[in-house]
């Protein structure tokens, strides 16, 4: 059994896919990972559109470039009505962090399982909600191109270059 920490580390970005569907059994254990997720104050804010048909895939890939012509790409929204919401500040919320979290445990899980993924942002939220006919009371927040990676992807230089410790973690 793998450790947690070697699970992640070994975990990178994949930017190029083979044309191989994910079988609905290990997309179960996927969904599995983000429906036991922490989320604050368990709201599970969170929706999971996943595009797979022909029709959603095309649309995606007109929208952005980093659909990475992957076999699914998820797109990832809040429901606004239902994220936590801190009554000491108002304005602060939980539902891009819940989504967050949840992404980073199905990012994870896929890894374990084989299936190779990348968290995009690079693509403009508001033309994703209105080709994909999301709910106003939702945001969109990532995509998340997922498959079998192509044999010729590596991680990018930069996967294995971290900041030294005490530049991310301050005491006081």
């Amino acid at each position: 059994m793998k450790s947690f920490l070697s699970l992640a580390e070994a975990r990178y970005s994949v930017r190029k896919y083979q044309n191989k569907a994910i079988e609905p059994e290990k997309m179960e254990k996927i969904l599995q990972a983000a429906k036991v997720a922490p989320t604050a104050a368990n709201c599970q804010p969170f929706r999971i559109y996943i595009l797979k048909s022909e029709e959603a895939l095309k649309t995606i890939r007109r929208i952005t470039p980093c659909a990475f012509n992957a076999p699914v790409v998820l797109l990832m929204t809040y429901n606004e009505d239902e994220q936590w919401k801190n009554r000491l500040e108002p304005g602060i919320a939980s539902g891009q962090e819940d989504v967050s979290i949840v992404a980073a445990h199905m990012m994870l899980e896929a890894w374990d399982l084989g299936i190779a993924s990348c968290w995009v942002n690079a693509f403009p939220n508001h033309v994703a909600a209105e080709a994909f006919d999301i709910p106003k009371n939702e945001k969109v927040v990532l995509l998340m191109p997922m498959g079998y990676a192509d044999p010729q992807a590596v991680p990018t230089p930069k996967h294995t270059q971290y900041r030294a410790m005490d530049e991310v973690v301050k005491e006081r």
